[in-house]
């Protein structure tokens, strides 16, 4: 492990806030505040225990005795983990954990969230991050206790905001050891109000100060470390979402007997995984449409037309939808409600909210993802609450920002991998990469980018909706009825848009890619939008 709890963390926390843990560990980053459930704040940010030192001992590290009840948690192709319980000092939360593990409540139920270098979250049973309630049915307030802190293994209770929304969703730590100058600034920075103890442990042990305060630890791992470790490295999609289930296979109520603690990573023969690389498949976004080929024509009032071409074979379910919509009149006279400079413009909700729309069978559907559609810019895109499942007609098309080597190096050391043949698109032609493996691409642009880049351009409120309404005058279902030769893929290609970029980078505007870290990126606070946070 290594400090790595600077502002590309919390940018990757602040895009990936699916559910549960939450407001009470509100840090500033990425230009807004973040919020670890995914509903939006964009107050100052507090720090979640007072700026005065608790000067208490720490005893995460305590001794069980023979006898005392631990819990063991058996994980389906992981491994079995065991952490002790201190009621001494978490009382209800231990009696609420207790009495729904006697229930079998958890036997079944799957870690759905996990980020890498900060925690594995569990314990829903809809799987959502918005379900779940304690052995009292609805929630409880189980409190914080000084003397119990966030360090690595630690477990406790996520929320929706202060400790008395605890429910049956639980995190266990992994987090990161911190350089000791660096934890000192941090401390003093965001007043977290550490003791000389607690700093000691997370600059050795590793953790996640910042949640101290907020949330009812009620348990330490002193065996099977390594089993969370090896999880937290597991493949996820865009919302933190495993994409192979993690599934607790029991969760029992056993007595100490003695065995040895192991409650440090060093204390096992542990070796990180090597990250395999992103599958290399060709990029078909450039593809050029056929002789007759369906095509959509989107009329955008009083900036013109833009003509996408749709990939049936790599997204049939997303294609089929968004045809079936057109063909309705659905889109016509819609808005693009949401519009965000250098990322995308957002539309295709009845409401003009970011929260209705339907997709053609009614409700949602899942489109899932293909690799080789990449979220190039000129992309059509679903925009989705938390997962492809939840498509629905609400679509974006990507600007985005073109990226150098190390820029996508940057994104690499976040969780972001991308193919070789991904890079070479980003790095040219530009685009939104952390969008992909979580967004249903179906279409690309062809002809009209330097429309979609004008739009982007619209002023905006505070909440990215245009000031006057970007409407949608239709959206119609075409043959194309050209032989390729006057596709127009990339900005490069429109000679008046590069122009107008070039007026207003020399203005003082930031050229493409010169953010070396999404600042932003898909929420779920709305049903169904592609939010930057």
């Amino acid at each position: 492990m290594s400090y790595r709890i600077n502002k590309r963390l919390l940018c990757r926390l602040a895009a990936a806030a699916v559910g549960g843990i939450t407001a009470a560990a509100m840090l500033s980053s990425c230009g807004k505040t973040l919020d670890l459930d995914g509903s939006s704040d964009t107050s100052e940010p507090e720090s979640a225990v007072s700026t005065e030192t608790q000067d208490v001992s720490v005893m995460n590290f305590t001794a069980p005795e023979k006898g005392d009840q631990v819990i063991e948690i058996v994980f389906k192709d992981w491994g079995t983990v065991r952490f002790r319980l201190f009621p001494e000092y978490a009382d209800k939360g231990v009696e609420n954990f207790v009495g729904l593990a006697n229930n079998g409540y958890y036997d079944g139920l799957t870690f759905h969230r996990i980020i890498e270098d900060f925690m594995i979250q569990g314990g829903d049973p809809l799987g959502t991050g918005t379900g779940g309630e304690s052995v009292w049915n609805g929630s409880f307030d189980g409190g914080t206790d000084p003397h119990l802190i966030h360090a690595a293994g630690a477990v406790a209770y996520a929320n929706s905001g202060s400790t008395a929304t605890n429910g049956s969703q639980f995190y266990i730590v992994t987090g990161t050891v911190y350089d000791p100058d660096e934890l000192e600034q941090y401390n003093v920075s965001y007043g977290l109000g550490l003791s000389d103890e607690a700093k000691e442990i997370y600059t050795t042990v590793g953790g996640t100060p910042w949640l101290d305060g907020g949330y009812t630890v009620f348990g330490q791992v002193y065996d099977g470390l390594d089993v969370i470790f090896n999880i937290q490295h597991t493949a996820t999609d865009s919302s933190d979402r495993p994409l192979d289930s993690v599934i607790m296979e029991s969760v029992r109520v056993k007595e100490y007997g003695g065995e040895e603690l192991r409650w440090y990573l060093s204390d096992y023969d542990y070796t990180e995984p090597t990250e395999a690389p992103p599958e290399n498949v060709p990029v078909a976004n450039f593809t050029a449409p056929e002789t007759d080929e369906k095509i959509i024509a989107l009329d955008i009032r009083d900036y013109g037309t833009v003509r996408i071409k749709l990939f049936p074979e790599y997204a049939p379910d997303g294609v089929e939808n968004f045809i079936g919509l057109a063909e309705q009149g659905y889109y016509d006279g819609l808005t693009f409600h949401r519009i965000i400079s250098d990322f995308m413009i957002q539309g295709g909700d009845p409401e003009g909210t970011g929260m209705g729309g339907e997709s053609v069978w009614g409700g949602s559907f899942d489109g899932g993802t293909d690799a080789h559609l990449i979220h190039a810019a000129g992309a059509l895109s679903y925009a989705n609450s938390g997962s492809t499942s939840t498509n629905g007609s609400q679509f974006f098309i990507v600007t985005g920002n073109v990226y150098t080597s190390e820029q996508l190096d940057e994104l690499a050391s976040m969780g972001y991998n991308v193919s070789e043949n991904a890079a070479e698109v980003y790095s040219t032609a530009g685009g939104a990469p952390w969008l992909d493996g979580g967004y249903t691409v179906f279409g690309q642009v062809f002809d009209g980018l330097d429309v979609v880049f004008r739009v982007q351009n619209a002023e905006t409120d505070g909440n990215d909706k245009p000031l006057e309404d970007v409407v949608i005058d239709s959206v119609r279902v075409e043959s194309y009825s050209g032989d390729g030769s006057d596709v127009k893929w990339y900005i490069s290609d429109y000679p008046e848009a590069e122009a107008d970029d070039t007026a207003e980078n020399a203005d003082g505007t930031a050229e493409p890619g010169s953010e070396t870290e999404p600042e932003t990126e898909p929420e779920t606070e709305a049903e169904t939008s592609p939010s930057l946070e």
